[in-house]
């Protein structure tokens, strides 16, 4: 079965945002926390965005969702805003794999249902297409298929993002934003997803936004990578240019602060 998606472009345009703006959030303090950011992700092509807490890669990942709308800018999927699409639509387009397998998973669902859900919820096939394309899945991110009727707590870190993963793209979206996908995993089941995600990008054409403070990681993972501080970009780049020829001082920060020294044996362990 031919899995590839179509090739697609998820673009952010000299974006701006402040939480409490045009009725958004209204219960949080208005500030600016994106300066006119710029970013784009293209089919194939993996994006490492780096930064430390609070720098705004959370509010990029819910503009590039569609959950939230810029104060000044644009977000468009080839070129037509994002905004204009349906909730359908925008959930074919982008997903995402959140830090923490085990809180973003729904504990009283088995893996069977929770896998089914965006197909269900969004009116897609009946149930015994949802569970041939739920087999499909859990085949394709390396799970066994007895594992569909046990729950989240029984499964390891790493299959729990297994799951996580497959559940991302049941919608066969274009684009999926990683958000820190293995920090909450052991060092030894770290390479394994990472490898899964390169994997199912080569099978598929994903478009991948990885967002990490991780520079030694993004580094074997990305082939660009945009390094943000307070809201701005202050560095991008291919990833080798930029890990190995930082130009800007918080980018160094960040290299000196990474745990990973790119040639531990696990950064050796991921492709490049």
């Amino acid at each position: 079965m031919n899995t590839a998606t179509p090739a697609s472009t998820l673009a952010l345009e000299n974006v701006s945002f402040a939480y409490g703006h045009a009725g958004l959030f209204r219960r949080t303090p208005p500030g600016r926390v994106l300066h006119g950011v710029d970013i784009r992700i293209a089919s194939g092509v993996t994006v490492g965005l780096v930064g430390e807490s609070g720098s705004g890669k959370s509010t990029i990942a819910k503009l590039m969702l569609g959950l939230a709308t810029p104060l000044e800018g644009r977000v468009l999927l080839d070129g037509q805003p994002l905004q204009a699409l349906s909730r359908l639509e925008r959930a074919r387009t982008v997903q995402m794999v959140f830090q923490d397998p085990y809180s973003s998973l729904n504990p009283r669902a088995t893996i069977a249902e929770i896998l089914a859900a965006p197909l269900r919820v969004h009116g897609i096939g009946d149930a015994a297409s949802r569970g041939a394309e739920v087999r499909r899945m859990m085949d394709a991110v390396g799970l066994v298929s007895a594992f569909a009727q046990r729950y989240p707590r029984e499964l390891s870190g790493g299959q729990r993002q297994r799951v996580a993963i497959a559940r991302a793209l049941m919608l066969q979206p274009r684009i999926v934003v990683c958000d820190e996908p293995t920090s909450a995993l052991d060092v030894s089941v770290q390479s394994q997803i990472l490898n899964l995600l390169l994997e199912l990008q080569r099978e598929r054409g994903l478009g991948y936004l990885f967002v990490s403070h991780n520079l030694a990681v993004v580094q074997h993972l990305a082939d660009e990578i945009v390094v943000l501080q307070g809201g701005r970009v202050v560095e991008r780049g291919t990833a080798n240019a930029v890990y190995f020829r930082p130009g800007h001082a918080y980018t160094r920060q960040l290299i000196g602060a990474t745990l990973l020294p790119p040639d531990s044996a696990f950064a050796a362990g991921v492709p490049a």
